[in-house]
């Protein structure tokens, strides 16, 4: 009896938690109803866009890969970027945080919610901007229909944020719930419906939601990159054979890197790599490392924000992770001219074409891995030929490019 009690208290907490989240959703639904109801305000002619935006971001280079093209569209004004940590300067980005005894109150999540909804009532922007669904998505649905704006997410995590109820995100909130809750997903399916526009980053998660009956118009931005930062070096020794670049948390299977790397190993004896990211799991990879007998061939640099220099440091980029988008490493690591080897997972399809410009490896085994990086890296003629066509094929993601693409959304949905 005492083994099983602590099993049944979680799973009663879990099964009350999960309720919780179900009634919240449920009333959030409610207002949602009750706002569309009211009486609109006429719209007046727009020139150009007055944009608001909010999201947690877990760096500069992603945060300005979406907000820099958006704001450089001709037809955008400006866009006020609601944050917590520090927003990189950008032209036509205005960055703005809570205050301080807002923050101590509510915490940085909370606070920063709560001032972008101020925001959004007192300045009335055209157009409102979610980063990710789980809340900043939510908010930004029920305050578009409150205010008269139209409503963007842009869903960087895939249908992982909405499949299963949200439960295997990295949000603080829904990943308590520990399995997954089909009834909260047939409501955060509700609210996705509710946006004007789902920006993503590749091609699953638009299939994910028509597939569940979502009707909103989709648009594939995946971000516009600095294609005079992220371009080839001209030194021709490479440090590092191997780079990773990434949040440091289960999904990304670094463990399964650190495993391929080691049997790697037996053919390339000198096969190094460079681990740049810094996460939760850091610790525990960094012991894994030892334990193989690795740790002096795999350099955790941890978080950098010059990324670009590791790039051109490495001969190719990898990626194990049990799910993606349209990893935005990828395509700048493409841009610096390194082919990829990565997990068949996700959008990385859309890009990676397997013995063309990378390998896309479908049976996620270390070995796997393994046998593809011996295969690259033993062939200096392969490497070359991998590497020109990996930088043609990520040109359609240069700043211009994407600037270009936010300007038609803007005129067609907006």
């Amino acid at each position: 009896m005492s083994e099983k009690l602590p099993c049944e208290e979680v799973s009663t907490v879990q099964h009350i938690y999960r309720w919780f989240l179900r009634a919240i959703l449920i009333l959030y639904h409610f207002l949602m109803f009750v706002i569309k109801r009211l009486p609109k305000r006429k719209s007046k002619p727009i020139r150009k866009l007055n944009i608001l935006a909010t999201g947690t971001f877990y760096s500069d280079n992603w945060l300005m890969t979406h907000l820099r093209p958006m704001a450089s569209a001709e037809n955008c004004q400006n866009v006020t970027m609601v944050a917590s940590s520090q927003v990189p300067e950008m032209v036509n980005v205005s960055a703005v945080y809570p205050p301080r005894w807002l923050q101590g109150i509510m915490g940085q999540v909370g606070s920063r919610l709560l001032y972008f909804c101020w925001l959004a009532i007192k300045e009335r922007p055209d157009v409102l901007v979610g980063f990710h669904l789980l809340l900043n998505g939510l908010f930004v649905a029920l305050l578009a229909k409150l205010i008269g704006a139209k409503s963007v997410y842009i869903c960087g995590g895939g249908p992982r944020e909405v499949a299963g109820g949200g439960f295997s995100t990295e949000n603080r909130i829904f990943k308590k719930m520990s399995q997954a809750d089909y009834f909260i997903e047939r409501l955060l399916l509700k609210s996705v419906n509710e946006m004007d526009l789902v920006i993503s980053m590749g091609s699953s998660a638009i299939d994910f939601f028509k597939n569940n009956g979502v009707k909103a118009k989709f648009e594939i931005v995946p971000g516009g990159f600095d294609n005079e930062l992220f371009s080839p070096s001209l030194e021709k020794k490479k440090e590092y054979d191997l780079i990773f670049i990434g949040r440091l948390s289960n999904i990304k299977r670094v463990d399964r890197l650190l495993n391929a790397i080691k049997l790697a190993k037996q053919n390339l004896p000198n096969l190094n790599a460079v681990i740049v990211g810094d996460g939760p799991d850091k610790e525990d990879l960094q012991a894994l490392a030892s334990e193989l007998g690795i740790a002096s061939d795999v350099n955790f640099v941890g978080w950098q924000n010059n990324v670009d220099v590791w790039l051109q440091k490495s001969k190719c980029f990898v990626l194990t992770s049990d799910s993606e988008g349209l990893s935005q490493a990828l395509i700048q690591a493409m841009l610096t001219g390194l082919p990829a080897i990565t997990s068949d997972v996700g959008d990385i399809g859309d890009l990676l074409e397997s013995g063309k410009n990378g390998y896309l490896i479908s049976d996620l085994k270390a070995h796997r891995f393994s046998e593809k990086f011996v295969d690259l890296l033993a062939d200096d003629m392969k490497l070359h030929r991998l590497s020109n066509n990996a930088l043609n094929s990520a040109q359609q993601f240069s700043i211009p490019q994407v600037e270009k693409k936010w300007s038609e959304i803007f005129e067609s949905y907006i």
